[in-house]
């Protein structure tokens, strides 16, 4: 998902729009969650950028994209960019032999 949300309407109130735009990234993150994993992965990982625009978009955690748009609107802006990427991942081992 690579999108440019814009958070003025002529009918809807600018604090919805934010909440629109809130449940669309978790409701994306889910369907790409149920998606079948391939044979080798164990999880969906995200790979996430937000800011104002697509130039200017930083690397994020996938669990901090809500607290990035709330910060968008205590700042009042129109819009912002969020990009993300789903890929498969594996869990890493733990060494427990360094501690014997």
């Amino acid at each position: 998902m690579k999108k440019v949300f814009t958070l003025n309407h002529e009918k809807i109130k600018y604090p919805r729009m934010v909440d629109a735009a809130k449940h669309e990234v978790k409701k994306y993150l889910k369907r790409e969650r149920n998606k079948t994993l391939p044979i080798d992965a164990d999880y969906w990982a995200f790979d996430c950028k937000f800011g104002h625009t697509a130039e200017d978009a930083e690397v994020v955690h996938v669990a901090e994209l809500s607290k990035c748009i709330s910060e968008i609107e205590k700042q009042n802006l129109m819009s912002f960019y969020v990009e993300i990427i789903a890929r498969p991942a594996q869990r890493q081992q733990l060494d427990l032999d360094d501690d014997e």
